[in-house]
């Protein structure tokens, strides 16, 4: 089969498409063969030899993805070749074939494509468990959302509005703050105006109620425009590494800091399975929109990585074999 591998760490030019042996699937997996594959900053963070792999050289990026079930394990129950599956936590996702554990499998329901499974689970399960388990979003909560136009960021917007709440979003440039409002947000800021100063405005003073911060490096800024006895979540570092946290200026102002890491949600099939299926029916009930992902074929997985690092994206990177 052919897939995207990489032998040294460095930028998108050590990628290559090259032919590997087809994976070998076990008793209790699954042989899926892909349909979309989602691109994520993970993968870079990987390729750069900043995250753990698994295995050794010649490396696969890729977690996430969709496909046709072309093989079955002898122990594995409930599904069968030619069932429509995705995932959003296996390894070796960026090639034709990917062996993938039964618990790990979510169907994808007939009327929701490969492409859209594939655009949704990472991010939309990231979205659903921050607004349902890190912070339970209530009827008019407002939430500041950095990085609002982002594939998390998009769906953040939307999911707290669904559930009731308002969103101030942040972005990076004016292109972007449209696609933030676009995707339901009440105020859109940027990040090179004095934006605390205009949260701080439209809350009159008090500050939002939860911040989502996924950018690290304006962690305490984030503190700066929470309400007293509010919420930050962190859940991210693209911008750079938090500054330390005084536990004494939680205790002083109430305030909260909480962590957030989608591998500690998902620990069942059960749980995948349950989550996916309310991403998917906000998805068919047209509650929950997918933007238009950009596509690379997967031979030209170079130029995607140099497309996502070049933060000129408003929503999903897929890779189609």
């Amino acid at each position: 089969m052919k897939a995207l591998i990489f032998e040294k760490f460095g930028g998108p030019e050590v990628l290559q498409y090259r032919d590997i042996k087809n994976p070998e699937i076990g008793s209790e997996e699954i042989l899926l063969e892909m349909k979309a594959i989602g691109l994520n900053f993970a993968d870079v963070y990987r390729r750069k030899g900043n995250y753990h792999l698994v295995g050794q050289p010649p490396y696969i990026l890729g977690y996430e993805g969709a496909g046709i079930v072309k093989q079955v394990g002898n122990k594995v129950e409930g599904i069968k070749v030619g069932d429509r599956v995705a995932f959003a936590d296996v390894p070796f996702a960026n090639a034709e074939f990917v062996s993938v554990p039964q618990d790990k499998a979510v169907p994808i329901p007939d009327s929701i494509s490969y492409e859209t499974a594939a655009s949704l689970l990472l991010q939309g399960l990231t979205a659903h468990y921050l607004t349902k388990d890190s912070y339970f979003i209530n009827n008019n909560d407002v939430a500041l959302v950095h990085a609002a136009a982002g594939g998390v960021g998009q769906l953040l917007v939307q999911i707290i509005t669904l559930l009731g709440g308002k969103v101030i979003g942040l972005t990076s440039s004016e292109k972007k703050r449209q696609a933030a409002l676009s995707a339901g947000a009440n105020q859109v800021f940027l990040y090179s105006e004095d934006w605390k100063a205009q949260v701080k405005e439209v809350t009159d003073g008090l500050g939002a109620d939860v911040v989502y911060e996924s950018i690290g490096a304006t962690l305490m800024d984030s503190f700066d425009v929470t309400r007293i006895g509010g919420t930050v979540v962190f859940f991210g570092m693209a911008g750079g590494d938090p500054a330390p946290v005084d536990p004494r200026m939680l205790m002083d102002t109430s305030k909260t800091l909480t962590g957030g890491d989608l591998w500690n949600v998902l620990t069942s099939r059960e749980e995948r399975v349950k989550r996916s299926g309310e991403l998917f029916e906000w998805i068919q009930s047209g509650k929950l929109k997918i933007s238009e992902p950009t596509r690379f074929p997967l031979s030209d997985g170079a130029k995607a990585h140099e497309f996502i690092e070049s933060r000129k994206s408003t929503g999903k990177v897929l890779l189609i074999p």
